[in-house]
Order: structure tokens, then C-alpha cells, then sequence
């Protein structure tokens, strides 16, 4: 997780080329958000996104980052994958974690008609 940390740390970074507004691209690794995310997809993550229950979220999770669904309660903030969604996990700093929103997905394969698009009724 190490090296995702400092990839979002330098996609977010003056020095890496894009401002804290700006979208960066991640590349999911392992099977906790299937059957919606593939290892291996690459996902499109907007920095500035607004944070809602349901969404997927990037967030700082015991210094680590970490992709999953967020679920909110009572206005206190979890995260889920997709594969246990029955374990939830608490995002202790709530929306301060959260890092940025997943605003599309591109399947491994990187074909048009993989790509899917995440909008949120904002």
C-alpha cells in the first residue's frame, strides 16, 4: 500500500504535474470491489468529488490508502468492499480520509466498451 500512498501523493502534488482539483488514475489491484471492479481495471478518481453514501471513495484508512464503498450512518462515516459488504469499517477521521470519488472505470482489457462512467445526481 506503501506505493499507493505515495502515487496519490504525487498525483496530488504541485511537483506531480496536476493540481488537487485535477483527475488522477489509479489502477485497482486485487478482487474486494468485485464483480464491479476487476483487478487490474484502472479508475478514474476526482480529487474534489463530493463525498455521498454509495459512492467509491479513495480514502486514508490507518495510513494506508485504500479503494472501497462508502456508507454512511447516522452521519458516521465506513467503508465497505464489495466482496464482504457485510463488514464495514470505520473511517475514523470521516470525510477528512477521503482523498477523492471514483468518477469512471476502464476494465482491464481498456476497451471503449468497458469503460463506464460513475455520475452522481450532484
Amino acid at each position: 500500500m506503501q506505493d499507493l500512498a505515495q502515487e496519490i501523493e504525487s498525483a496530488c502534488s504541485p511537483e506531480g504535474g496536476c493540481g488537487s482539483d485535477e483527475l488522477f488514475a489509479l489502477m485497482v489491484m486485487g478482487d474486494e470491489m468485485m464483480p464491479e471492479f476487476e483487478d487490474g481495471a484502472i479508475i478514474v478518481i476526482d480529487p474534489s468529488g463530493q463525498p455521498a453514501d454509495g459512492k467509491f471513495v479513495v480514502a486514508e484508512l490507518e495510513e494506508e490508502y485504500t479503494f472501497r464503498q462508502l456508507v454512511i450512518e447516522e452521519q458516521v462515516y465506513y467503508l465497505r468492499s464489495l466482496k464482504q459488504p457485510e463488514r464495514k469499517e470505520l473511517l475514523p477521521r470521516g470525510r477528512l480520509a477521503i482523498k477523492g470519488v471514483v468518477v469512471q472505470q476502464n476494465g482491464p482489457t481498456r476497451r471503449r466498451k468497458d469503460r463506464k462512467h460513475y455520475t452522481y445526481g450532484e
